[in-house]
């Protein structure tokens, strides 16, 4: 968690860190549960889309947001079809694991979350390189 006092959070647990945008270190969770994994990585993966719909000049409403802002992807980055139902896939496992059925994600499945988060960061970049280039500090 968080120490609210100096906004820092411990080295295992960040996702973004200032500097160059290859500053995501999903790779660094250090973890025992898949749930925390996943859990980091999605959210990741959740930032990463709104940074998209946001260059964009958009905003996801309050109700349905993760479901909105995950399926916008397919209209501002024109991500593949599938990738957005892998991470749907991911938001709805998320829900039921983080509120029903604890314990049910596995390590594989964490990894993948991970992979996944990784590769819409990579795809957001380019994205955002090529139509909306004002919009980075690296020109």
């Amino acid at each position: 968690m968080a120490d609210r006092a100096s906004g820092k959070l411990p080295r295992n647990r960040y996702i973004i860190c200032r500097g160059r945008p290859r500053s995501i270190r999903l790779q660094n969770i250090q973890s025992q549960f898949g749930l925390e994994r996943l859990n980091i990585a999605y959210n990741a993966a959740l930032q990463t889309a709104t940074a998209a719909l946001a260059a964009a000049g958009y905003r996801a409403v309050r109700g349905a947001h993760h479901y909105r802002v995950i399926h916008s992807l397919t209209h501002t980055i024109k991500a593949d079809v599938g990738l957005v139902s892998l991470l749907d896939q991911f938001r709805k496992k998320r829900n039921i694991s983080e509120y029903d059925h604890v314990g049910m994600i596995s390590d594989q499945e964490a990894k993948e979350m991970v992979d996944l988060a990784i590769q819409l960061r990579k795809d957001v970049e380019k994205w955002i390189r090529e139509n909306h280039p004002d919009l980075l500090a690296d020109k």
